[in-house]
Order: C-alpha cells, then structure tokens, then sequence
C-alpha cells in the first residue's frame, strides 16, 4: 500500500508539522507492508535544515525526518517553496529531494491514501 503525507506548517512553533511526522513513523512500525512517500510545502521545507537544536525533552524534527528516511520512506520538497525561503544553499537533510507539482502529482496519483497536515 502507498501512503502519502503532505505537510505545509512550520516545524515548530504548532504541532501540526510534529504530528504529520509522527503518523508517517507509525505507519512505517510494525509489519505493515506500506511504502510512505513525504511530500513537504510552504514553510514545511524549513523542517530539512540540519543541525537543529531543541531543548532536552522536545521532539526534534531534523532526527525524526532522517529516521523516515532510514526506513526507507521517500521525502521531497517543493522547490520552488525552498527558493522563496532562501533554502538553495544552505544544507538540508540528506536523502531529501527536491521536487515540483509534477512529482507530488504522480505520488498523488499513485497512493491508496492521501493525508495532509
């Protein structure tokens, strides 16, 4: 089964970015036999930065995102959201592609299940 989760809001700041990356970590648990594809928006694509810090005790979304990725789920940007926020130069997540609407169309057109957050 294919899964795809769309994610627009910032990383921190609300829970809705923490809470659409804790869904795909529990999709991937388990013996569910699910390929989850990740497609993040707006200012979504500022959850890839490296280095992130947060306090003891606070989820960071840089490890979960990279853990996402060590079990194999697939995670893209839009590009053009990047841009617009200065990310083209900077160091993102390694494993994370950049992509467009073409890309997010076909996950779209190709997943059992949609969810955004």
């Amino acid at each position: 089964m294919k899964i795809l989760v769309i994610i627009q809001g910032a990383p921190y700041g609300s829970e809705r970015t923490y809470n659409g990356l804790r869904t795909a970590m529990a999709l991937q648990r388990g013996k569910r036999d699910i390929e989850l594809f990740l497609f993040l928006f707006a200012d979504a694509v500022t959850a890839l930065l490296v280095n992130q810090e947060t306090t003891q005790g606070f989820y960071n979304i840089e490890r979960m995102l990279e853990s996402i990725l060590k079990k194999g789920g697939r995670v893209s940007y839009c590009g053009t959201c990047s841009r617009f926020r200065g990310l083209e130069k900077l160091d993102l997540i390694e494993g994370a592609e950049k992509g467009e609407m073409d890309l997010l169309a076909d996950w779209i057109e190709g997943a059992n299940h949609v969810l955004t957050f």
